[in-house]
């Protein structure tokens, strides 16, 4: 049994209507062949949320989430070349970068870390500490405390966590996934390239 297998056995779900989907060989038709299998789903107690493909179903739909326009264009091109497939409580995404690697994309900075070279690495990284990188214990603390969140809603800090906001329940409030994204890229733009310190001025329009 491959760590991939093991991941999906602890998910909930589907989030989607069955599909057949090929995205051709790679990383992207890895990726179809696990929305074939189970079409979107969630882990770590809603920690991670997978996106489903195809019209029907709960949270954020693959496509329409991966369009320019549902909110990578608020970070320029700090998106490009990504193929966003899932997202942690906290908005930072999990993507496919150019078809050849899993990454982190950090919602906050447009920093992306990287995972490994396919989506077993990528289980097999989240499995390693399912706390923190798959930040199961607060997503059960908070819907422990404030009930569950909505499939289509993340955690927005009300002080981003780069600017030092703490990981604590009194900074935290519940958005649309869709808004939280398109707040925190008008944030990454102002803060790419920019040394540490520097002051900015964050406004949301």
């Amino acid at each position: 049994m491959n760590t991939l297998t093991k991941l999906v056995e602890r998910a909930r779900g589907p989030l989607g209507a069955p599909v057949e989907l090929d995205f051709g060989a790679g990383l992207p038709g890895e990726l179809g062949a696990l929305l074939s299998e189970l079409n979107g789903f969630a882990l770590f107690n809603y920690g991670v949320q997978v996106f489903h493909a195809g019209p029907s179903g709960l949270g954020p739909e693959l496509g329409a989430w991966n369009a320019p326009d549902t909110w990578k264009d608020t970070y320029g091109d700090l998106a490009d070349g990504l193929l966003c497939f899932a997202q942690d409580l906290f908005g930072v995404q999990f993507a496919i970068e150019q078809g050849r690697r899993v990454v982190t994309f950090d919602s906050e900075t447009g920093e992306r870390e990287n995972v490994g070279p396919d989506l077993d690495s990528w289980a097999g990284w989240l499995l390693e500490q399912p706390d923190v990188r798959g930040v199961r214990s607060f997503a059960t603390v908070w819907q422990d405390t404030h009930g569950a969140l909505g499939h289509d809603e993340r955690l927005l800090p009300v002080k981003p966590f780069v600017l030092g906001g703490e990981y604590e329940v009194d900074n935290l409030v519940v958005r649309d996934a869709v808004t939280a994204m398109r707040i925190r890229g008008q944030l990454a733009r102002q803060l790419r390239d920019l040394p540490d310190g520097t002051p900015i001025s964050f406004v949301i329009t």
